[in-house]
């Protein structure tokens, strides 16, 4: 994958926020999300708040729509196993929760300490009442987007489109 690509598909899903009127993201650095974290940054239109830890995000998130705005949590894969306990807030509230995750553990995944939740994260999601979205091409990443937000701001649940490893590309400790 190339940067190109990586911002083309940014780029995308960057306007697909902007038409769903989103305006706080809540993120945790990562190499997967960085043209869209650094697209978000400087925009005038959203506020961009770094996590030290990916739970803070739903409960900020929670925050942001009661204060009227629509949010969105970007994290990896692995920040999926810190966020489970903090599902029950948006789920007994009926609040919603857009996430975008970079998956990891998958083919080509170099770090064995990634395997276990990157193999885990879907299932975990959907026990814990969150709607997943698996993309694996590129292509389909904004329409999968913009499906997810519609479902999360229409019907007030969570959601999660999981953006494959496949896409990302696999990753080193140089990267």
């Amino acid at each position: 994958m190339t940067e190109l690509d990586f911002a083309t598909w940014s780029d995308r899903i960057f306007s697909t926020l902007l038409r769903h009127d989103i305006r706080q993201v809540a993120y945790v650095p990562d190499a997967g999300h960085l043209h869209l974290i650094d697209r978000c940054i400087s925009s005038e239109q959203i506020v961009s708040v770094p996590l030290t830890t990916e739970e803070e995000g739903v409960a900020l998130l929670a925050g942001a729509w009661l204060g009227g705005d629509r949010g969105v949590l970007l994290m990896q894969s692995s920040g999926v196993g810190n966020c489970l306990n903090m599902f029950s807030l948006t789920r007994v509230c009926q609040l919603p929760l857009l996430m975008l995750v970079t998956m990891r553990g998958e083919q080509g995944e170099f770090n064995p300490w990634q395997i276990p939740m990157g193999q885990s994260a879907g299932k975990l999601l959907t026990t814990a009442g969150v709607q997943t979205f698996p993309v694996f091409d590129s292509s389909q990443l904004a329409d999968t987007v913009d499906e997810a937000a519609r479902q999360v701001f229409e019907n007030s649940v969570a959601a999660a489109v999981l953006i494959s490893q496949s896409i990302l590309g696999t990753k080193t400790f140089e990267n």
